[in-house]
């Protein structure tokens, strides 16, 4: 979905800008259980519903990102940290946290709530490949107008031999552990909690004979380079999703996706603040009290552009020179933020003996005045 289309994640969950954490949690509660597709099984829009609500409680419960989206909106988030939901069961393992006592009782150690249970996943059908996160860092150039990079990425893949089941030839048997139900209980004082079998990761059943190419283990390391344009505009700590270049699905199943977290390196002549670019000016004192026009850089792609700043006389130590769109450009595409030139006046440290001669004169000037 384009982010200009998503709708407002506050209005999603029906809270205020200024909804606490606890309020929050319990909004998003009380949308779950409103638009649960079981709920609502004559409204083919429910599970859209519920998906939309877990997406916005994604992000406004993650204090980085909210923040992030309270400022840029969704064009903040890099297109990519507000991680969309392939389905229900990828909301459950999400925020088990919520859902263990709001859907819990179901028996079977799914999550129940009447028939909310039997939408469990079939261990033993496709499944979607895992999410794999990576790093890239970025010269604030890079940035700010953005760039193309390789990858080189390392992971887990399913083996192609055995189709991902660890067992050679792809010949399983019941789990002796679980008795083939991909589950285990526990007593824990009163109550009986029921777990996925650590023996067969709720397959309900285990290799005969492991796999010669992964030992069993049902993966093999994989080492791929991936190709990745960085749109102009992005910040320390933004995500960029490349949906289905992550770890590839079992038994047919989709492929996971690609997170790729940006570091801005700091620059000599730039801090960032935002859209908007901070460069310290150093001017001379008769520079500051009689006015100058001076050569500040200029963020362009040429590392060496510059740009000239008028400083007005009188100018003060402290003050701020403001070049309206000198800073950076905004993902949206409109326009760019601006370049806030922070006034300091040098004092030499050395004069010359007609250098303090002149000064001199001029301070008794002002004693006169």
């Amino acid at each position: 979905m384009d982010v200009m289309s998503k709708p407002d994640y506050y209005e999603v969950l029906q809270v205020s800008r200024e909804v606490t954490v606890t309020e929050l949690k319990k909004a998003y509660r009380q949308k779950a259980l409103e638009h649960h597709p079981d709920r609502n099984p004559d409204n083919p829009e429910a599970e859209d519903k519920f998906k939309a609500c877990a997406e916005a409680y994604s992000v406004l419960s993650d204090p980085q990102k909210r923040d992030m989206y309270d400022r840029f909106g969704h064009a903040g988030l890099g297109g990519g940290a507000a991680q969309g939901f392939g389905d229900i069961g990828d909301v459950f393992s999400q925020f088990q946290d919520i859902f263990g006592d709001l859907f819990g009782g179901g028996g079977g150690g799914g999550f129940g709530f009447g028939g909310f249970g039997r939408r469990r996943r079939d261990p033993n059908g496709p499944a979607r490949g895992a999410d794999i996160r990576t790093d890239v860092s970025l010269s604030l150039r890079e940035a700010a107008f953005g760039a193309s990079r390789e990858i080189d990425l390392s992971h887990p893949s399913p083996c192609e031999a055995c189709s991902g089941t660890g067992a050679k030839d792809g010949e399983l048997e019941g789990c002796a552990t679980c008795g083939g139900r991909g589950q285990v209980a526990r007593a824990q004082g009163a109550f009986v909690m029921t777990t996925t079998c650590p023996a067969c990761q709720g397959r309900g059943a285990q290799a005969k004979e492991a796999c010669d190419e992964c030992e069993g283990d049902g993966h093999i390391d994989v080492e791929r380079v991936v190709k990745l344009t960085i749109p102009a505009g992005v910040d320390t700590g933004q995500s960029l999703r490349l949906s289905g270049r992550g770890q590839e699905g079992v038994r047919g199943g989709p492929a996971g996706d690609l997170y790729v977290t940006v570091h801005v390196e700091p620059d000599e002549d730039f801090q960032r603040e935002g859209f908007d670019l901070v460069h310290r000016l150093s001017v001379t004192y008769p520079q500051a009290a009689l006015g100058a026009k001076v050569e500040v850089p200029a963020l362009e792609e040429d590392e060496e552009a510059t740009q000239t700043v008028k400083v007005p006389s009188g100018t003060q130590p402290g003050e701020t020179l403001v070049v309206r769109g000198g800073g950076v450009p905004r993902l949206n595409g409109r326009g760019r933020g601006d370049l806030v030139c922070l006034v300091e006046v040098e004092v030499p440290k050395r004069l010359s003996r007609e250098q303090k001669r002149l000064l001199k004169d001029l301070g008794r000037s002002f004693d006169e005045s």
